[in-house]
Parts: structure tokens; sequence; C-alpha cells
């Protein structure tokens, strides 16, 4: 997977900025680089269809079976026509479509799939974000001469997207990442919308407050208790009174209502922690399964780790028990590592000393921390043994970049058990 680029927040405008000074601000903004915003339709669905091309045309809903505890992953757009939708818990979407298709999560073919659009994002601008496993920021400064204009280029892509992947995509063009995101989401399904710069107010005026990012059902239901329904109208209430209703909120809420939003692009940025977490759909205290899960969630972590070119100094395991009591335990080692060997045998040392073998779990999850590009480790194995060690892990890395993840596995997780998410 290639290495993406992430963003960061900027400096918060002065408390005494004017109205004139933000829409001069804004005026500025939109003779910025176009950014888009590329989401894929339905995702976790779309992927499963590759596979099912039967279920094509029926309610589909991906994240475990309908009477299951957990919540709905995504839904296909004939399930959403009952009023199905992501993170609606199952056995609600259940009772709205009781003939609807449920399926399990697989994250790890979801995983592959998505490693597989970053790459070809890659090719189309040096500066992506992957804000999750289904959408992405890109950043088309100076691909003018590679791929044209930025609208012509954002159709290639999407083009490409889907030609390449047989998923469907959609994608917002925008001065802000704010605005592109918004207009992604306007394009679904399959489209692509394009806010020229100096409009993108006026673009999002007709608009639902709740469709502005970071605006949930307590915000909505405050601003509509204010009679703000609209971006528009929130616009037009002077930002001095929504600072009194909301704090400094009021203040970010009116930036946002003007297409404006607080984040650049920075390049080789590096994450504080990488991890990863397995919720069961049913409680267990299968050892095997345990066991198993762990050492898959530790190599998803460790190839991530390697992939950033980083090596991690503390390891983190975390259990959940059946009654939501959640244990979080960490060893810090005297030097870092990138090597699935090292990290799994401190995870299994940490679960042994925190679980007792009888007790239902609900969630266990690895977490790599104190990240560093440092690469000694000479004092945890000797040098010959450590670099046959790298060398294995990197190409175990390379065929399953190839190949898919779940294709190549540590002998403690080749039989894992079908997970639940």
């Amino acid at each position: 997977m290639p290495k993406l680029a992430k963003f960061r927040a900027k400096h918060t405008p002065p408390d005494a900025e004017s109205r004139a000074g933000i829409l001069a601000s804004t005026a500025s903004a939109s003779s910025a680089t176009p950014i888009l915003h590329v989401d894929m339709d339905a995702f976790f669905v779309s992927v499963e269809l590759l596979s099912r091309p039967e279920l094509r045309g029926s309610p589909v809903v991906v994240g475990g079976k309908k009477d299951q505890r957990g919540v709905v992953t995504s839904a296909s757009y004939e399930a959403r026509r009952f009023g199905i939708h992501s993170a609606m818990p199952l056995r609600t979407a259940g009772q709205l479509c009781p003939h609807a298709i449920f399926l399990d999560n697989r994250p790890e073919l979801y995983g592959e799939w998505s490693d597989r659009i970053a790459t070809i994002l890659a090719k189309y601008s040096p500066v992506v974000e992957m804000a999750s496993v289904d959408e992405a920021y890109l950043d088309f400064a100076g691909t003018e001469r590679l791929h044209g204009p930025p609208l012509v280029a954002a159709d290639q892509l999407l083009r490409d997207i889907r030609r390449t992947t047989g998923l469907p995509c959609s994608g917002g063009l925008a001065s802000t990442r704010l605005v592109a995101k918004v207009a992604s989401e306007q394009a679904k399904p399959q489209g692509l919308v394009w806010v020229p710069p100096g409009i993108e107010a006026a673009f999002l005026a007709p608009l639902d407050v709740r469709k502005i990012p970071g605006i949930g059902k307590v915000t909505e239901g405050a601003l509509n208790a204010l009679e703000i329904r609209t971006v528009g109208q929130l616009a037009a209430v002077p930002r001095e009174k929504l600072e009194e209703s909301f704090g400094r909120w009021g203040s970010a809420l009116y930036r946002k209502s003007l297409g404006q939003d607080s984040y650049e692009f920075f390049v080789d940025a590096e994450p504080k922690s990488i991890s990863h977490n397995q919720t069961f759909g049913s409680d267990t205290n299968d050892r095997a399964r345990l066991e198993t899960t762990l050492s898959y969630l530790t190599q998803k972590a460790a190839k991530r780790l390697r992939d950033s070119g980083l090596y991690a100094r503390t390891i983190s395991l975390t259990i959940r028990y059946a009654n939501f009591r959640t244990v979080t335990r960490s060893k810090t080692l005297p030097e870092s590592t990138d090597l699935d060997g090292t990290i799994l045998g401190i995870a299994k040392n940490l679960f042994a000393q925190n679980w007792d073998g009888r007790a239902m779990l609900r969630l266990i999850g690895i977490s790599l921390e104190s990240l560093s590009a440092d690469t000694r480790q000479l004092s945890l194995l000797d040098a010959e043994q450590k670099t046959k060690l790298e060398r294995l892990a990197r190409t175990a890395d390379r065929l399953r970049d190839r190949f898919g993840f779940s294709k190549l596995q540590l002998g403690g997780s080749v039989d894992k058990p079908k997970r639940d998410e």
C-alpha cells in the first residue's frame, strides 16, 4: 500500500475576525487547488456482491445476523428503501426488512480492496488521505501536467476505480475538504459533483444542517430549536449569536456554513499508534479462537507498521469482558521492533496474565505504540537472526499485497475463525 498523507488542524481564526474577514478568507480559499473526496458507494455490500453477484438487486445488509447484537456496517440501496442505515442495530434492521439477506463482516477482505483502491488513488496525486477504509481525500496540486484539469482528473480517477475494481464510487470536487465531502454525498450513487470556486456557500445554503460534517442529532436539535434548519439559515445568523448559544463551537458552525474547514494537507505524518480490535458476535471463552484472533490482529498491525516504515516500542493488549469491563495492559520493550513474532510473544504473555481461561470475552485488541523510525533491535535478537526475520516479514508483506492478506498467515492463525466484524 502506498504511503499516504493525512490532515492536520489549522490555527483557529482569531475570535475578533469579522464576517467580512471570513468571506475574504473564503474567496482566498476558492483559489486554492481543488480537493477531491472519493467515497465508495455501499462499500462493504459492494465488495460482497463481487463474489455473490446473484444477490444484486436484493436488500443486503452487512454486519451480522439479524438476531445478533451489533450494528449494521453497510446496507445496499435496496435495503435502504426500508429505512435501514449504517450503525443501526441489527435487530432493528431485521424488523424493518425481515426478508433482507444478512451477511457477516469480513474485515480482512474489505481491507484488501481498500488497499487496491489506495494504490489507484496514488497514481493521480502524491498527496492522499485515506480517511477510512472506504473514503479518501486527494490534493490535485501540481498534477495538471499529468492528468489535466482537476475536473478531468477526478472523472478519470472515478472511472479507473470502477473499471479496475468493479466497485461503485462517487466523488466531490471543491476548494475545501468540507465542501468536497458534502459534494460527494450529493453525488451518490456513482456520480461526481463539482463545486466551482466562489459558490461554496450558495451550494451549501439549501441543504439541511445535518449535511454538514460534525453536526449530529444533538446539535441539529439545538439549531432546530432556534428555527435554523438549512445551512443558509445558519450562515445568516451572526457569529456572535452562535457563540452565545454554542460557545467556541458556534464560531466553527459559522465557518462551516460558509464552506470553510479547519484542515490542511501535510505529508509524511506518522501515526501515534496502530491498532486492530475484534468484537465477537457472541461472547466466547474458546481459547483456540481467542489466541487465533490475537495472532491475526497482531499480524495485521505489524504489517501496517512496516508499511509505514515505523517501529514500535510499546505493545498494548485490550480485552473486554461480557459485563463490559475493559482491561488494557502494556509492555514497553528495551528496543523498538516491527517483527510479528516479537510482538505476538509479548501480546500472548499479556493475554495469559490477564485472562483466567474461563471468563467470557466480547472483544480483544492489540495496539502498537511509542512509534518511531528507530531501527535498533540488536539487543532483542542477534544480528543474523534479526536480518533473516526482517527479510521473511517483508517477503510475506509483498506476497500479501499481491495475493491478499488472508492468503499468507503465521501458523497460529491459519485456522482463524469466521470474523464478525
